[in-house]
């Protein structure tokens, strides 16, 4: 299947001693702490989904950019992206990016524009997409829930 999505990837430096980046062994361990799945606010949603009796798949291999919660029979999924990782305020926190500015700045904008061509994916095959920051789960969880409810209550009424 053609990519419709026509922009060119963008390259980003292999984060090593090769290209020019250094990393200390105390910023080795700092990085390996940081969290790819099963963050806080992922939990706190995915509890309040399943309180209200909606059950979901978490992680799945099976769809491109594998989401954090897939809900199958709603053709729904929900990312919650890191601030940090997906860029938010992008280009007011661009310039504050200090050290190894190749590499973080490309590998933002490429986490971007993945982000983009992840969503335009999902939706031609049918699904619906969510994304929410990190920070809006913890200070909105209410309202992010309340947003994806009722995209589902509307997807259920639709199938009687």
């Amino acid at each position: 299947m053609p990519k419709p999505y026509s922009k060119e990837p963008i390259k980003v430096p292999r984060f090593n001693e090769e290209s020019g980046f250094y990393t200390t062994p105390e910023r080795s361990k700092i990085m390996s702490k940081i969290r790819g799945k099963n963050t806080k606010p992922e939990l706190a949603f995915r509890k309040a989904l399943w309180a209200i009796g909606y059950r979901y798949r978490v992680d799945s291999r099976k769809l491109i950019g594998r989401p954090d919660i897939v809900l199958n029979k709603y053709k729904t999924v929900v990312f919650i992206d890191g601030e940090f990782w997906h860029g938010h305020n992008w280009e007011e926190r661009k310039h504050k990016i200090k050290s190894n500015r190749d590499f973080w700045i490309a590998k933002i904008e490429r986490n971007q524009q993945r982000d983009a061509e992840v969503n335009l994916a999902l939706g031609q095959q049918g699904y619906k997409v969510f994304r929410f920051w990190e920070h809006q789960i913890k200070k909105e969880l209410d309202e992010c829930l309340q947003k994806v409810i009722d995209h589902l209550q509307k997807t259920s009424s639709l199938n009687l």
